[in-house]
């Protein structure tokens, strides 16, 4: 059975197998979380990202690719792209964003890794709703860790007290 848990931290310093990073297309860094990870994770982290790039051209939203995690505390680094929020897409970017929770588990299960921490996808500077993204998040996490897989804890890792409160509101049975 999976545990899913809600914490307010830095996701740089959590340790579990694998962290998420809400990375931008061009997988090279940027502002947020994903700058936080390249930073603390160190050039190694770079390096296989540039590779990727090379290989396939970067990673379209809704999906994701695994590297090294260099310095961080973690095994890997799982990157995912999330959508950029648009009103009048609503429907179509709710499924791209469940596409990034998916596809970022698979990967994780894929590698037989056990653990990994999510931070808010989208919800920054792609402007994403909170509470719609955190209901999406949560949702689509459940429904992936109902089968069997390697995954036996998913912690969903808040900046603020407000997200957290949020996360857990959503992730505590009533």
């Amino acid at each position: 059975m999976t545990t899913l848990s809600v914490i307010q931290a830095d996701i740089t310093t959590i340790d579990v197998d694998a962290v998420v990073n809400a990375a931008n297309s061009s997988l090279l860094g940027g502002g947020g979380v994903d700058g936080a990870i390249h930073r603390a994770a160190g050039p190694s982290l770079l390096e296989e990202c540039i590779q990727i790039v090379a290989a396939k051209g970067g990673c379209r939203p809704g999906e994701a690719v695994i590297t090294g995690a260099g310095e961080l505390p973690a095994q890997a680094v799982v990157h995912t792209v999330g959508p950029i929020w648009q009103a009048g897409r609503a429907d179509e970017l709710d499924e791209v964003l469940a596409a990034c929770y998916r596809t970022s588990l698979q990967l994780v299960a894929d590698h037989g890794l056990a653990s990994v921490a999510f931070p808010a996808i989208s919800t920054g500077a792609f402007g994403y709703p909170k509470d719609r993204a955190a209901n999406i998040a949560v949702d689509t996490v459940r429904a992936f860790t109902v089968r069997p897989s390697s995954i036996d804890q998913v912690i969903f890792v808040c900046f603020d007290q407000a997200d957290a409160d949020r996360y857990e509101g959503l992730v505590t049975p009533l």
